[in-house]
Order: C-alpha cells, then structure tokens, then sequence
C-alpha cells in the first residue's frame, strides 16, 4: 500500500483501516476501499470503488469530509496505532495457472490472481473460449439484452464462454455479476496500469447494494496484468479464437493423506453481512468439518488476529476500551461508538475464550467440540440480545462437558500486565511463513499453508480441501456427487477393465481419475493398468479364475488356473492347449496313450478315458495291464494269512521277552537281599525283602 505526505482522501483512509480489519464506518460513510479510479495511487493488496451513483453533488462530499475528519479526531489515535502486526509484512497474492491453446502467437502460461468472492474451481480446470465485448468492456453495466455468453442450445458441445473485462469504473464483484448473469462461465479482468497482480476483494457491503449479488455469485474470475490482456485483445480483434483453460488443480499443495488447514476470524457478529456470512459458515460447515476431523483426514485449527497498542498511547480511553493486558492484544470497537456496547475488549476475550476452548478440547483428543461451542455460543449469546458475556459461555461450555476451570486458567487475568501466551502465539502466527502470506483479511481460510480465495460457503471451502489431498487417498465426502464429477464412468476413464469379473483399474479422484491396477479380495492385480492387468499371486484364481481357460460339462469341471506360483495358465491332465483362451480334450484311445493291453477295450471321456478288460479282467491302471480277478483274490487271501502269521509271531515273542525280563528282576532282588544278611554293604541301605518280614 502506497503512503505518501498528503491529506488522506476518504478512499484511502478506508483503504488502510479496511486491509487491517473489517471495520463498520458511520453511516454518514460509503464504504470503500480503495481510491476513486480517476486516482493514480492504488491500494496494491485489495481494491474496489466508490459507486459513484450514491454521490449526489458536490455538497454532499463536502459534508461528508468534515464529519469525516470529526469522526477521525476521535479514533485516528486507535485506527492507526493498533495497525496489524503483520502490516509491515508481505501479503502474497494467491494465483492459479492460465494456459492459451491458441492461437500459436500468444501460446504459452500465464499467472492470475484468484478472486477473493465467487468459487473458483479447486482442485479442478475449465477450458473455454475467450470473449471480448464489443460494447460494455468494463461490465458495469448489465449486459444488453440480445448479448448472451451461454453455450448455444444449438451446439451443446460447445465450449464455455470465459469473458474478457477491463479494469475500472465500478466494483470487480459486479462485473462478475453482470457476466455471470449474461451466461458467461468465468472472468478475467484485465488490469489498466502496469503493476504487481493484486487480489480481488469484495466491497465493504453496508450501505451499498454489492450485498444484494456478493453472495450469489458463484463463477470464478480473476485477475490478469495489464500486458498479458492487452496481448488476449489484440488477438481477438485480429480474428484469432483464443482458447484458454483455467487450472486450480495446483492452486492447493497436495502432499499427503491429511491436509491441515486453519480459519482466522472473529466472535464479533456485529459487523454486518460479512460477519454473517462467517457465522452462516460455519454452522453450515461444521458437520463437514467434525467428519473429517475424527476420521483424522484433517487437522484444523482456529485462529484470531489480535492488535496491539504501542506503549505510549496505553492510556489512552480508546486503548483502553479496546485492549487487554495493558494495550498488548486489541481489537475494534463493534459499533465503532466508544460511549455505547460492547468495547473491542470484550471482543478480545471471548476471542481468548474460543482459543482455550479448542486448546482445552483439542488435550482430550476432542479437537472438534469448538464447532459446537462457536455455533452454540452465537446461537445463544448474540450481542444484539446483549448476551455476549462470560455467564451466557460458561452455560455453553457447561452444556458441552469442558471442564471451565482448565478454561478460565488459559484465558488468565486481562487485566495483568503480562503477555497471554495464547494471544502471544496468536499474534506470532499472523506473520506469513514460507509460501503463506501475512494475515490481513477476515475472516482467511488457510489451506496446507495456502491462503484460499473465494466465497466462504461449505461445497466451495470443501473443494479447497478436498484439493489439499494426495492424490487417490481423498475421504469419500470428497467424492460425492455434489463436488466430483466420475471421470470412470465414461469409458472408464481410458483404463484397464474386465467386464465379465466386474474389475476396473479406473479410480476416480478429486482431481480426474488415476489409472492403477486394483486389489480385489486379497488378490493384488499387476499391470500397467492402462492396457494390462492380471490377477497374481495366492488366491489369484479366485478371480475370473484368474484369466485362465474354465470349462464344465457333464458335472465335471476343468481349470486351467494353478495358485502354485508357477506356469499362470496351464491346461489340466487330460487337455492340451495354451491354458488361456483353450483347452482340447486328449483322445488317449485314439492317440494309443492308454489301455493298450491286449485284453483293454479304452473309451474315450471328456478330460479322461475309460478303460475295461474282456472277461473276469480286473484292469489295473498304473500298470496298464488286464490281471484276472481269481488271482488277484488268491494273492489277497494268501497275503492276509501270512500277515497274520507273522503278527502272532511278533506278538508271541514280544510277551517272552516280557516274561524274562521280569524273571530276571525278580531273581536279581532276591540275590541281593540274601548276599546284603552276610555282606552288608556301608553304601547301601538294608532292601527290604520277603525274608525280613518273615523273621519280623
């Protein structure tokens, strides 16, 4: 944002108190942020414009300067001394690729900025047609009534109309509008002067009628340099169609399975459409959020931008309505009246009391119970019924089973003059790191360290999200209807696929479809997964029988399929043939591969053969040969005899060594016992035997 030493306008001083917090200016004020266009000095973060049409005549602005500088006097000392800590920083414009197709001469990517309001595409691309009005090429006007951008009912495979627009005149949200409204799919606004891309924001809402489209505005836009369009003009005006496709896949990193992302915003639900549109948020987002937080495919974590007041102004009235902990944390004042409401302390601390909250529940691994505190709490403690106090919250935290103790201890003493360790982290935190930017718009949604751009609305914030996933490990709320169109279901999205077993290898992800061989019932496919994949490894021929040739006839089936790890396909004993597309029945009788004994009369079976003798012969199929059936009965009852026989005779001799052995003990007992009354021995104890007990 440019300074320079000269009496700020009434444009510029809405400039910076608008880019450090959403800030509602008396009603003698027309909201603004930014200079009047005829102005060479712009705002290089945000920009919109005054409506001229609500400036009636000279008078009027006038009038409006002096109670201007009135209203100054009394805030100026806290306006600009609690400037952000982060307004000395960097503000990073987010920016999403443009690609031109054609025409060869301009061929090439490009960077835009993505507009702070509609829903730019996360995670997704649009491909279209570029168009530049004839007439009305700043769009600040509705469209004339023939001029219609929309895909022509006659030609429904036509591309969507992306709208070429210059910069000026009027507010960039209502030149979305009256595209969006003319059919057009997207926008690009083309800068007037040679400068860094900035971001597109919405207009302060109050007291203009910007709130009566902001919210509907549901197409993205954005912003491109002044050299860039004037290269897109020159090529339509010379009869070339420029095709242009607009990528956010990459807009959102991707790294892993889990995407953390963090909300900065405010309790303060005084402060116009903006901040109802933030509670709308989220009481709409919260279910959303709690699925994916217990599921553990997010990480989320609230936040609150705090100001300070430098130390020489810490007694001052306004500081001191508007601070805590001697001027170290401030917010604004709601009604930006410092005689009436609530002050901008008591911001401040249900701020610190929502942080605790989620500290508290996030330590007994219940992270997601703050979406019920911040929606109950502005549900049923709401300023306008003057219930925004610490009574009505300790009935809400009361209600959702935290422990207020562990609470009021996080929140400590606002009065004391010390740091807050909570609000100190706070404040660390609005400085940008890394590819994030500083803080300085509420309420901000950051996204893997990517600060999102676009309409707060729950499918939009999902797309975002739902973007920040590695690719194929996206939860199934990513993949519903209402945020991912199926690229598998047309043609399967170019994959591998086996309709008989009802197998793909096409897996549809937020952001398209990879192609990536599948596991089915424990059995992992290889392949390529475009053109090839075949079931491998135990278990394989479970599926489709594994590629492999099948056939069933007769109550006899025949796989060609073996899970031994060896030859894939290999048709059966019986069969000859690749094993994949068929198998042939051997005719062994033809073929002479058996019963070919004399007395064998072979028939031929499907798989098999069946093979008999002549006469009594039994046929014996390991051998080949036919042996009579009487002889076979002889050699059978003779081997069973001698079976017997030698059975007995094993038998018999084991009980005689059984005998002798006893024998043989029985005696040794006895010579020991008569030798032990003559010769005792001194190591051995008398053994007790027959002889004793009867002397006994």
């Amino acid at each position: 944002m440019h300074r320079d030493n000269h009496k700020p306008t009434v444009a510029e001083l809405h400039a910076v108190s608008d880019s450090i917090f959403p800030v509602i200016l008396p009603s003698i004020l027309i909201p603004v942020r930014q200079q009047h266009p005829s102005s060479k000095r712009r705002n290089r973060v945000t920009e919109y414009y005054i409506d001229s049409s609500e400036i009636n005549n000279t008078h009027f602005q006038n009038n409006m300067m002096m109670k201007l500088w009135q209203w100054l006097v009394a805030v100026v000392g806290f306006v600009v001394m609690v400037l952000p800590l982060s307004s000395m920083g960097r503000f990073v414009v987010e920016k999403n690729s443009l690609r031109i197709t054609s025409p060869d001469k301009i061929k090439g990517t490009y960077d835009s900025a993505i507009g702070n309001f509609g829903i730019p595409q996360y995670g997704g691309s649009m491909s279209g047609i570029l168009v530049y009005p004839k007439d009305n090429k700043k769009g600040c006007t509705d469209h004339d009534f023939s001029t219609s951008f929309k895909s022509s009912s006659s030609h429904p495979g036509a591309l969507p109309t992306i709208l070429l627009l210059d910069r000026g005149s009027c507010f960039f949200a209502l030149k979305v509008w009256n595209a969006q409204k003319a059919g057009a799919s997207a926008v690009l606004v083309a800068d007037d002067i040679d400068e860094p891309l900035i971001t597109m924001d919405t207009p302060e809402e109050d007291g203009s009628s910007a709130s009566k489209y902001i919210q509907n505005i549901t197409i993205p836009s954005a912003l491109i340099s002044k050299s860039f369009g004037q290269k897109l003009k020159d090529a339509i005006s010379g009869g070339d169609m420029v095709n242009v496709n607009l990528d956010w896949r990459e807009a959102v990193p991707h790294p892993d399975e889990r995407v953390e992302y963090e909300l900065w915003s405010n309790s303060n639900d005084e402060c116009g459409v903006k901040c109802d549109m933030l509670m709308s948020f989220l009481k709409d987002f919260k279910g959303a959020a709690q699925l994916l937080e217990k599921g553990g495919y997010t990480q989320f974590t609230p936040h609150y931008i705090t100001w300070y007041c430098p130390q020489a102004f810490t007694l001052n009235k306004q500081c001191k309505s508007q601070c805590i902990n001697h001027g170290r944390y401030c917010a604004p004042d709601p009604e930006q009246d410092f005689s009436k409401g609530y002050d901008g302390k008591d911001v401040v601390v249900e701020n610190l009391r929502q942080l605790c909250v989620f500290k508290v529940a996030n330590e007994t691994a219940k992270s997601w119970v703050w979406w019920d505190y911040v929606t109950d709490f502005q549900i049923r403690c709401p300023m306008k019924e003057k219930k925004y106090n610490k009574e009505c919250a300790d009935a809400v935290i009361r209600s959702l089973g935290l422990d207020i103790d562990k609470i009021d201890k996080c929140i400590g003493d606002p009065d004391a003059d010390s740091e807050n360790p909570v609000l100190k982290q706070e404040q660390d935190a609005q400085i940008g790191k890394g590819s994030r930017g500083d803080v300085t718009i509420l309420p901000t949604l950051v996204v893997n360290n990517r600060q999102y751009r676009g309409k707060l609305e729950k499918s939009a914030v999902l797309k975002a999200i739902c973007s920040g996933f590695e690719e194929a490990t996206e939860p199934a709320v990513c993949l519903s209807g209402d945020l991912d169109t199926n690229e598998c279901l047309t043609s399967n999205g170019g994959c591998w696929q086996d309709k008989a077993a009802n197998v793909t290898a096409c897996k549809d992800t937020f952001r398209g479809r990879v192609c990536e061989c599948p596991m089915v019932d424990g059995v992992q496919f290889k392949g390529d997964g475009y053109t090839t994949c075949e079931a491998s490894g135990p278990g394989r021929c479970k599926i489709n029988n594994g590629g492999c040739w099948h056939d069933a006839r007769n109550g006899h089936a025949f796989s060609a399929c073996s899970d031994n790890g060896g030859v894939k396909c290999q048709c059966p004993t019986g069969f000859r043939g690749d094993g994949v597309k068929n198998c042939e029945d051997i005719d062994e009788c033809k073929e002479k591969k058996a019963c070919q004994c004399p007395e064998c009369s072979c028939k031929n079976t499907w798989g098999s053969y069946d093979c008999t003798c002549n006469g009594d012969l039994l046929y014996m199929k390991d051998h080949d040969a036919c042996i009579s059936k009487t002889a076979s009965q002889g050699k059978s009852a003779w081997a069973a005899f001698w079976v017997i026989l030698i059975g007995l005779v094993l038998a018999s001799g084991g009980a005689f060594l059984v005998y002798k052995y006893r024998i043989r003990q029985y005696m040794d007992s006895e010579i020991r016992a008569i030798m032990a009354q003559y010769m005792p021995l001194d190591s051995q104890a008398e053994i007790p035997n027959h002889l004793n007990e009867q002397r006994a």
